[in-house]
């Protein structure tokens, strides 16, 4: 029996939940902030109430998003929301406190920074152009005319002007930020000599691959790949010309792969594949066409000439097992199969 497939967040959704914890703080800190000012200066006794009403409503808001567990996967669309309601309790508080003389007209800054840190230059762009609608809706306009008046449009523009530079900083500063962790990740998930994915990178890109194979019951098969002959490289000819056979190996293998497909360096003179939607009949025929191309290939050094080989083994979903793990382990069984058998040759793991 089949079991239960489990939802597993995806890299983006990983990075969201630190991002949404940000986001909880800012809102937090914008209730103390209200808080604090009803509590030590306040409004005039009339306004009281309906601040107080606020404070209930977006409190209740910022707990049932964030801890009453509604959404379990967070998404850009949900921390947009957050900005908009952010943005609609802060106009609210402003309006009952003195309007544009609000001493919490700042707290616009909020939401743009909360905006910039996490969705981006076009929707905090967005976010601009409503604060500056509130603004117009926040002053004291005589009539309509005078807000299309020189005067009026320049008075606007100093006022928004603080909110347009912290937005452009807080973007920049979060695009830097952005590019370096991407950075990073990569660097940590990618084998720097043939410039493929290592271990933790091959982990990261198949676990999606596998969930639609067992989502929608589709083959999909792996390849453990070991070039025959790396310590007799490295020991007659250097480890410099070990390194280029391991490149010219990578090459090979991802040339006779398709854009869908998976390889990583698996470690040491190992390389890993997943073929995905590629049962094994499929993934035999891969095999043989990367080992004859790489049969082809050979390293040069000096007067001497090594011919390069690998042996492969061949495990597939679902008959060979379940999961990633076991197709693994399976597929590196038959890959030691291919190398007692003589080498240069390619072996699906059979009971």
């Amino acid at each position: 029996m089949r079991q239960t497939e489990k939802a597993v967040p995806t890299l983006e959704q990983e990075e969201l939940r630190g991002v949404t914890r940000t986001v909880a703080e800012i809102e937090w800190l914008l209730l103390i902030v209200v808080l604090l000012y009803l509590t030590f200066g306040g409004p005039v006794e009339e306004h009281r109430p309906a601040i107080i009403m606020a404070l209930m409503f977006y409190g209740a808001f910022v707990l049932s998003f964030h801890y009453a567990n509604f959404y379990k996967l967070e998404s850009r669309w949900k921390i947009a929301l957050e900005t908009w309601t952010m943005l609609i309790f802060v106009t609210w508080v402003v309006w009952f406190t003195d309007k544009l003389a609000s001493p919490l007209l700042n707290a616009y800054l909020l939401v743009i920074i909360t905006s910039a840190l996490t969705l981006g230059k076009i929707t905090t762009l967005l976010e601009m152009t409503l604060i500056a609608a509130c603004f117009i809706f926040l002053g004291d306009n005589s009539s309509i005319g005078e807000v299309f008046t020189l005067g009026y449009v320049g008075r606007l523009a100093a006022q928004l002007a603080p909110l347009l530079l912290v937005a452009y900083i807080t973007t920049m500063f979060s695009a830097d930020i952005r590019y370096g962790l991407n950075k990073a990740r990569l660097l940590s998930e990618t084998d720097e000599l043939p410039g493929i994915y290592n271990r933790r990178g091959f982990a990261i890109a198949v676990d999606p691959l596998m969930g639609q194979a067992v989502r929608y019951n589709r083959a999909a098969s792996v390849l453990m790949i070991d070039l025959d002959n790396l310590k007799i490289i490295n020991d007659r000819l250097g480890h410099e010309a070990g390194d280029g056979a391991l490149k010219k190996v990578a090459k090979c293998i991802g040339t006779e792969l398709r854009l869908t497909d998976v390889v990583a360096r698996h470690g040491g003179d190992e390389f890993v594949a997943l073929l995905s939607e590629t049962p094994s009949q499929g993934a035999l025929e891969v095999s043989a066409r990367i080992r004859d191309a790489i049969a082809a290939t050979s390293i040069e050094h000096g007067h001497e000439t090594i011919a390069l080989s690998v042996s492969t083994g061949v495990a597939t979903y679902p008959e060979d097992g379940q999961n990633i793990d076991s197709l693994l382990a399976r597929a590196d069984r038959a890959m030691y199969m291919a190398k007692q058998g003589g080498r240069n040759s390619v072996v699906k793991f059979t009971i």
